[in-house]
């Protein structure tokens, strides 16, 4: 079959987010420790690709070793770095997971300097299938690297997530099963045993691959989408809107998932980035994400009480308890996407959850 470039047009815009054998240099932590949190940078490298992969870990200051932690492992969206998505990263970490963020070299920030006129050359090469298995290798890499560190003590193995953004949510999508094949390699193998579940940010197709199903169909770890109405990538030659997202969340009948759309905010608000929604809409839209994203993480990686988080008066503490969320079949929503759902109504065109299906 004639090669081709699957992620060639799945190509995430710019913001946030970079990217050395276990000689490993930190940086100084970068976070107070009334913050719930300390913050590495390790400058890693992948002796057997010849490529550097920086890193950023966020450690809740509790982690110990008699006290492991659940890890999230973030893949940043094409033109990121590991600088990005720290809204995340440190709302994950003040819950009490860990939040590491390697950083893709052959598809972050570098993409954005040089000449202009080559920036679509740099782009379409970002995107293609070396780069795409190159990623997923260095989340895998990353991962391996941080568990034989001294930093693995403070891991709980059997409690690791994967999660991305854009292009990241395609990384994502691999490392949790997605079956993919080109002529440079077999992609359908790098699912990672480790991960317990998965949360895809404003999800691309995975072109070239045939249907959906096929190519998702074999994901069975939980699964978390998010979106918005006006959640669009457009770039030269190619456009991709909700409607895209919307067909990977249904074509992954296997996984037990829940889609969250948002009714305002564009394909860039789910970065640290300020956007054109305006600083309201999009810290509401970053906090309603935080809180989705950890109530999804302690449930599918059985790991505290998803009722825990960020509850923010009494009242709206005790008004979902006396209207309970119905779905059709009679049977009542776990109480913290009820919560969430109560706080974040007027921010949402849609919700569905796994028993809702």
């Amino acid at each position: 079959m004639k090669r081709r470039e699957f992620l060639a047009r799945s190509l995430g815009l710019p913001i946030a987010g970079l990217g050395l054998p276990f000689a490993v240099s930190a940086e100084p932590s970068v976070a107070s420790a009334t913050l719930g949190h300390r913050v590495l940078n390790l400058e890693l490298l992948d002796a057997n690709r010849k490529r550097p992969v920086p890193v950023r870990l966020y450690l809740p200051q509790q982690a110990s070793p008699n006290g492991p932690v659940p890890l999230v492992v973030f893949s940043h969206g094409l033109g990121g770095s590991r600088m990005g998505y720290s809204y995340l990263a440190r709302h994950w970490a003040d819950a009490g997971m860990a939040s590491l963020h390697p950083q893709h070299v052959g598809s972050d920030s570098s993409v954005w300097r040089g000449n202009p006129l080559d920036l679509l050359q740099r782009l379409q090469s970002a995107a293609r299938d070396a780069e795409a298995l190159a990623r997923v290798l260095d989340l895998r890499f990353a991962l391996d690297q941080v568990l034989a560190s001294d930093q693995g003590r403070l891991i709980d193995i059997t409690k690791i997530a994967v999660a991305g953004h854009s292009y990241g949510a395609n990384t994502a999508m691999l490392v949790a099963g997605a079956q993919v094949n080109t002529d440079s390699a077999n992609l359908g193998e790098l699912r990672d045993q480790r991960v317990q579940a998965a949360i895809l940010i404003s999800a691309p197709p995975l072109l070239g691959q045939g249907p959906a199903q096929q190519v998702l169909g074999a994901v069975t770890t939980p699964t978390l989408h998010i979106t918005s109405l006006e959640d669009t990538i457009n770039l030269p030659g190619y456009r991709s809107t909700v409607e895209d997202r919307i067909a990977i969340f249904e074509a992954m009948k296997r996984s037990p998932r829940t889609l969250a759309i948002y009714n305002t905010g564009g394909h860039s608000i789910f970065t640290d980035r300020t956007t054109r929604s305006g600083p309201e809409t999009s810290a509401r839209i970053k906090s309603a994400t935080q809180e989705l994203c950890t109530i999804f993480l302690r449930q599918s990686l059985r790991f505290g009480h998803a009722r825990q988080v960020n509850l923010q008066s009494p009242a709206e503490q005790t008004a979902p308890e006396s209207k309970p969320a119905a779905l059709p079949d009679g049977r009542e929503m776990q109480p913290g996407l009820r919560e969430w759902i109560y706080r974040h109504k007027d921010l949402l065109d849609r919700f569905v959850t796994p028993e809702s299906l």
